[in-house]
């Protein structure tokens, strides 16, 4: 992308035209050029990944969370109910102080991992 976009040989073809000839989008052609420019003309900037230091967000679910959310999922249900379900599971994690508060899909996604079958 870079080499077709060096205007120091020549003339240059439209970007329209050497984002057909390279299979990307203008914008991912246009994203490179503002990258380049930016590392003041390092490729190896430019081209390489950035590796980050931590994830953004920490995961609110370390095994000690997973481990309580398995228990109560394969405890009785409260009385009026017949099983439990995600929403009446993040209902009752609202309610014990222990766990921090996960959403209805947080809970299927761990509840997946482990094999968990709500019935």
């Amino acid at each position: 992308m870079l080499l077709a976009l060096d205007s120091s040989v020549g003339e240059v073809d439209t970007k329209e035209a050497i984002a057909v000839r390279l299979g990307v989008s203008g914008e991912t052609l246009r994203l490179v050029a503002k990258r380049f420019a930016e590392t003041s003309g390092d490729v190896h900037a430019t081209v390489a990944r950035k590796r980050r230091d931590l994830p953004p967000v920490p995961s609110p679910v370390t095994g000690e969370v997973e481990a309580r959310l398995i228990a109560m999922a394969c405890s009785q249900p409260p009385q009026g109910y017949t099983r439990w379900s995600l929403r009446l599971l993040e209902k009752h994690v609202a309610l014990v102080e222990d766990i921090p508060d996960l959403d209805h899909s947080t809970i299927g996604r761990v509840l997946k991992k482990r094999n968990c079958v709500l019935t």
